[in-house]
C-alpha cells in the first residue's frame, strides 16, 4: 500500500500535476524541512535586487503561484537571502482560478484594486501568459534553464526576458 501511494505522487510529480491533495502533501513536507532548516528556498541571483528596486521605487510585487499561500510563504520566509517576506504584498494561488483562466487575473486585479493593465505578470509558461494577456495584463515570458522550451511563434510573439534586470518599469509614485 505505501509503495501504491509513493508510486502515484511520484507519477503525479512527472507529469507537473496541480492536485490538491498533492500539493497538500509537498506543504507538509516543505513545513517539516524549511522549519528545520535542512531547506532552503533558492532564487535566481537577478530575482532579490529587481524587486527590491522596485520596491524602493513604490511598486507593489505580488506572487501568484500554482503552489499553495502557505508554501509561497515558506519559500520567501527561509531563503538563501534570509526571510524576504517584506518584499511581497501579497500572496494568490489556483483558490482565485487557475492560471490558464484569464478571469483568473480579472480577480487578482479587483482584489487589490488595480487595473489589469497596470499589471505586469511574469511566468515561464505560455499558456498563463495567453490567459493574462487576454485579461489585459502585460506580460514578459521568463526564459530560464531548465523551463521548457518554447515554439517560433511563440519566441516571435511574447516579450522574453532571460533576467529581471531586463525590465525597465516605470515608478509608481
Amino acid at each position: 500500500m505505501i509503495q501504491a501511494v509513493v508510486d502515484n505522487v511520484c507519477w503525479q510529480m512527472s507529469l507537473d500535476r496541480k492536485t490538491m491533495a498533492l500539493k497538500q502533501l509537498q506543504g507538509h513536507m516543505w513545513r517539516a524541512a524549511f522549519k528545520a532548516g535542512s531547506m532552503k528556498a533558492e532564487f535566481f541571483e537577478d530575482v532579490v535586487p529587481a524587486v527590491r528596486k522596485w520596491r524602493e521605487a513604490g511598486m507593489k510585487v505580488y506572487i501568484y503561484s500554482s503552489g499553495s499561500v502557505e508554501a509561497q510563504k515558506l519559500l520567501f520566509g527561509h531563503s538563501t537571502e534570509g526571510d524576504i517576506l517584506e518584499l511581497v504584498d501579497g500572496h494568490f494561488d489556483t483558490k482565485i482560478g487557475h492560471k490558464v483562466e484569464s478571469e483568473s487575473y480579472r480577480k487578482i486585479a479587483s482584489s487589490i484594486g488595480c487595473s489589469t493593465n497596470n499589471i505586469l505578470f511574469l511566468t515561464d509558461v505560455t499558456r498563463e501568459a495567453s490567459a493574462a494577456e487576454e485579461a489585459d495584463v502585460h506580460v514578459a515570458v521568463v526564459v530560464r534553464p531548465g523551463n521548457a522550451g518554447l515554439t517560433d511563434d511563440e519566441k516571435t510573439y511574447f516579450s522574453l526576458i532571460t533576467s529581471f534586470s531586463e525590465l525597465y518599469l516605470p515608478s509608481s509614485t
